[in-house]
């Protein structure tokens, strides 16, 4: 019974409460790229959650394997082997994200991102993983949904919805290698190697591309610190746990609920409104990414009389 529910916790619980930090992150974000450079802002948010996380990791350190005792050494070669990936793909798809999100707002912009659950199990053909027809047939839609949620009437993709889209093909790759090596690593130490490689290389292309301003990084320190502690630290450790030894399907399931979650937090505190197309968009890229994950009925053997 306490298997179960920590089975439960893990796979349903976790990746709930990911989604729903990550959807009003969105907003934070959508706040802090009125004032703060793409890379600054990521640079910022991804050190204030790596500290965060790090001084969480030195509270329970009793409980957590030392990766860095001499015994560990199998352990500490794929945590930071696995925490650098995780890291780069981390880096490319948060400032791209950040990027986009000057010039879209949170709903749009959590529904774009959300179409990484359908591209999972697309990139897992490459790592021989087959995918069942219901992800073709989610694909379609998504793109359908595409269609509607970022064509204008000129038939052109705005940059931004672009920007947004691509983020969402680096975060599949993030997931795709926090599969293969959650299994291996404690929760807390990979996330918290995957924001320090972040905020290392996003502080160096803020320096070499930007020239952020301190009083604007200050003023806007609540955006940064919800988001660098909620979402960066809190959701992607959630997100890290529950997939661990988990259904994949369940889990990215919930973590694209994110986009609803996006959509009702600027609803309810930006005032913000989408278009009826916007909307049919949104409805078709939530079924798409939920058909998507629906595991496709299997077909008994018949039995020979």
């Amino acid at each position: 019974m306490k298997q179960q529910a920590q089975r439960l916790l893990r796979s349903v619980i976790c990746p709930l409460i990911a989604a729903i930090i990550w959807g009003s992150a969105f907003v934070a974000q959508g706040v802090g790229a009125e004032t703060i450079p793409p890379f600054a802002f990521t640079a910022t948010r991804s050190w204030i959650g790596a500290g965060f996380l790090f001084i969480l990791s030195l509270i329970i350190r009793r409980k957590t394997p030392s990766p860095f005792r001499r015994e560990n050494r199998t352990y500490r070669h794929n945590l930071f082997l696995g925490g650098l990936a995780c890291g780069v793909m981390m880096c490319i798809a948060t400032n791209l994200q950040q990027a986009g999100m000057a010039d879209t707002d949170p709903g749009k912009a959590g529904f774009i991102t959300s179409l990484y659950v359908v591209l999972v199990p697309i990139f897992g053909l490459f790592c021989r993983r087959r995918a069942p027809y219901t992800v073709w047939i989610g694909t379609v839609i998504a793109l359908l949904g595409l269609y509607f949620l970022c064509i204008t009437d000129s038939l052109s993709v705005a940059p931004s919805d672009a920007v947004i889209l691509l983020c969402a093909v680096f975060f599949s790759f993030q997931i795709l290698i926090i599969d293969r090596v959650s299994p291996r690593v404690n929760g807390i130490h990979l996330c918290c190697v995957q924001l320090l490689v972040n905020a290392v290389i996003s502080t160096v292309l803020t320096f070499v591309f930007e020239q952020p301003k301190f009083d604007a990084i200050v003023a806007c320190w609540f955006p940064l610190v919800y988001v660098g502690v909620m979402s960066s630290g809190i959701a992607y450790t959630l997100q890290i746990v529950s997939q661990k030894n988990s259904n994949p399907t369940v889990v990215t399931l919930l973590l694209s609920l994110e986009s609803v979650f996006a959509v009702l937090t600027g609803w309810l505190l930006l005032g913000d409104t989408l278009s009826a197309r916007e909307w049919l968009g949104c409805a078709l890229m939530f079924g798409a990414v939920t058909l998507a994950n629906i595991p496709a009925p299997t077909r008994k053997p018949v039995k020979n009389e």
